[in-house]
């Protein structure tokens, strides 16, 4: 088989084809060997491994995966890149090619059938547009995902592996940590995809946590108390849960509960840790319990 991380052989491809890009699914194939060793060194694929990879595109990545896991499954939403995948992909007895939408895809009934619900291992380069919500659905329906190994736009990586206090902190950070252990394995300049996109991109590795970073009494009001206080990061962390829908507490009560923390009164979202945010939704847990 024609190695496509090679771009002559990915260009061949597009034009026996007449493949025209499709700009509402973010396509930028990757054309680097180098990279595509590091996303299957990184990712830790070995022959007992069932890989799920979204976006296969042309089939780049998936023939790596292919030679490296036991079984893939390629989940693809252009249906005019099935005959090209199922061309490049022809000499694999371990691949199975889905037309769907990943968001539709029932993963859980996936894993079971295909794995005996074991974990398994996630890889994509995924389109940017669409990036957290993948990355989120993934986390937060606990799947059994052992680890995800995702190409992102180089600032949404920043965002991903951010610690407390700097800029690129928010409620995407805390999100991804409070299920995985996040670590930005390469940086991949532009012209490591056909065509070019605009931005920089970068390989993260998600080690996904058996049990979340920190434990809490209500999942749901953490990511609550997060959303608010990021919204409007510039305003104090009692005045972004003040505004919030769901924190239905005034805000003497909430300053009260923001005290308990042993934080300044004035404190914002962003200086606060996982673990002080894992503290805050148990003690306004317990408020909205005694009310």
């Amino acid at each position: 088989m024609a190695d496509l991380g090679k771009p002559q052989n990915t260009i061949a491809v597009l034009q026996k084809y007449n493949f025209i890009f499709q700009k509402k699914y973010g396509q930028n194939f990757l054309i680097d060997t180098h990279v595509l060793q590091k996303i299957i060194t990184a990712a830790h694929i070995t022959d007992e491994d069932f890989v799920l990879e979204i976006g296969p595109g042309i089939g780049t990545m998936t023939q790596y995966l292919c030679e490296h896991a036991r079984a893939v499954a390629a989940v693809e939403i252009d249906r005019n890149l099935m005959p090209i995948l199922e061309d490049t992909l022809q000499g694999y007895r371990n691949v199975e090619i889905l037309n769907q939408d990943i968001l539709k895809v029932d993963l859980a009934r996936m894993i079971e059938e295909k794995n005996n619900g074991m974990p398994i291992k996630v890889v994509a380069n995924l389109p940017y547009y669409i990036t957290t919500p993948i990355i989120m659905g993934l986390l937060e329906k606990h799947l059994p995902v052992q680890s995800i190994t995702v190409m992102v736009q180089k600032e949404v990586a920043a965002r991903i592996q951010a610690a407390p206090g700097t800029k690129d902190y928010g409620a995407l950070s805390l999100a991804v940590q409070y299920f995985a252990k996040p670590q930005v394995v390469a940086s991949v300049p532009q012209n490591c995809f056909l065509p070019r996109p605009k931005v920089a991109s970068a390989v993260v590795h998600l080690e996904c946590y058996q049990k979340p970073a920190v434990q809490v009494a209500d999942e749901g009001l953490l990511f609550r108390i997060i959303r608010a206080s990021f919204n409007q990061r510039r305003k104090m962390l009692v005045n972004g849960l003040n505004n919030a829908q769901g924190i239905p507490l005034s805000k003497e009560q909430l300053q009260e509960t923001i005290e308990k923390l042993q934080v300044p009164p004035n404190v914002r979202g962003e200086a606060l840790t996982l673990a002080q945010f894992a503290r805050l939704s148990d003690y306004i847990y317990e408020k909205l319990n005694s009310i």
